[in-house]
């Protein structure tokens, strides 16, 4: 409304002003244009019976505010007794205009100097991409049974020890490799045993060796081969047959196929998953008979090899198939751990599987308990009457363990 008004204001004052064009240049205006004021003249122009203002433009500017007053006050800033208030222009000001004081310098200051730069040697460092750990245990159980105990049984005491190895590759981009050296072994005694004085209860020799290309977020393209064999010689109770040895048998798999990095249940859970369609298992068997540890009476039994599948008058074996493996972590929470290991291998002719469970209780910083469960199942051995082709370990021990 206001700016209408103005605007209205403005057309009748530019029409009376071309009528006085020796007036065309003067304040007038300005009232149009600065910030909306109550003038005083303006009501007392508007309230007199006769108005002795000869000029049209100034009429018609202060009906045009005058209508404003009356139907807009809301628009009204200020007032004329306040602008009278805030002060004046300053005439010094307006009379002499302010001239800027310049001096001149004869001679530019120097230039400050500047330190001398002394060389910095870059030094580069290609990354290591290479991570190393390891854990190991040495364990103790010892049962003690009193000949003349009501139930029966027999003392024993046994230590276990194991070392584990890992050197791992991965360059961050695409390739990855991964090394694992377990080892262990055990030893036994018992009263009852009058051929031995102690029997490796625990023996075992493995590597596990990957090569990954990226596939996917947490998929590699694998080459994995798996070797494993034993320490020592292997008996029961009472025989004095040598049931397995170093490199009897010696177990050789290769597998293409995809590995998948596992980490679950908010990362407690990892290790991997390796899937093989292809995989070749490679078995060789150094003996060629059962016999003594010393060579001492020495007597001949069946064709030593057979007990693993292997053909009588050779060493060796090799099986085409396809082939399953897990290793994984579970820190259950900050006391017990469980460690699994899967192995399963076809060549759609036999089947052999391996699951190694290992629950350990950490007592302290270096004293652990360990439960460890060990069923398996080989359908290359002889059937046994109680248990068929299944076979099952079990044993629990307290001792020292370091991990690095």
């Amino acid at each position: 409304m206001r700016k209408f008004v103005l605007f209205f204001a403005v057309v009748i004052a530019l029409s009376a002003n071309a009528a006085h064009k020796k007036d065309s240049v003067n304040g007038r205006y300005y009232r149009l244009f600065a910030p909306l004021t109550f003038y005083h003249s303006v009501a007392a122009d508007q309230l007199s019976i006769a108005s002795d203002d000869p000029d049209e433009v100034n009429k018609a500017i202060n009906e045009a505010l005058m209508q404003v007053y009356l139907t807009r006050p809301d628009l009204v800033r200020v007032t004329e007794s306040q602008q009278q208030e805030s002060g004046t222009l300053r005439q010094d000001i307006i009379e002499q205009p302010v001239v800027q004081q310049v001096a001149m310098a004869e001679q530019a200051e120097p230039m400050p100097a500047m330190p001398d730069v002394e060389p910095v040697e870059v030094v580069i460092e290609k990354p290591n991409f290479w991570k190393y750990k390891g854990d190991g245990y040495l364990q103790f159980m010892q049962n003690y049974v009193s000949d003349n105990w009501y139930k029966g049984g027999e003392s024993n005491y046994s230590a276990v020890g194991s070392i584990t190895l890992e050197a791992n590759y991965d360059n961050k981009q695409k390739w990855k490799w991964d090394n694992k050296l377990e080892m262990k072994l055990g030893f036994q005694t018992s009263r009852t045993d009058s051929v031995h004085r102690f029997k490796a209860n625990e023996d075992l020799l493995r590597y596990t060796g990957k090569v990954g290309l990226q596939a996917a977020n947490k998929w590699y393209y694998t080459l994995q081969m798996l070797a494993y064999t034993q320490f020592t010689h292997g008996y029961k109770a009472n025989d004095i047959r040598t049931f397995s040895d170093f490199l009897s048998p010696l177990n050789v798999s290769l597998g293409l196929g995809m590995d998948y990095k596992v980490s679950w249940v908010k990362n407690r859970l990892t290790g991997t998953i390796n899937i093989s369609p292809l995989a070749v298992n490679y078995r060789y068997v150094g003996r060629s008979s059962f016999r003594k540890k010393n060579n001492i009476n020495v007597e001949e039994y069946d064709w030593f090899p057979a007990r693993y599948g292997i053909d009588e008058g050779k060493h060796h074996k090799t099986d085409l198939g396809s082939q399953l493996t897990a290793s994984l972590t579970w820190k259950i929470n900050d006391v017990v751990t469980w460690k699994t290991r899967f192995y399963g291998f076809t060549s759609y002719h036999r089947a052999e599987l391996e699951w190694e469970n290992t629950f350990m209780l950490q007592v302290s910083k270096y004293i652990s308990a360990n439960l460890f469960l060990f069923p398996r199942f080989d359908d290359s051995n002889k059937w046994d009457s109680k248990l068929g082709y299944w076979q099952f370990k079990e044993y629990s021990s307290l001792g020292f363990s370091y991990s690095f």
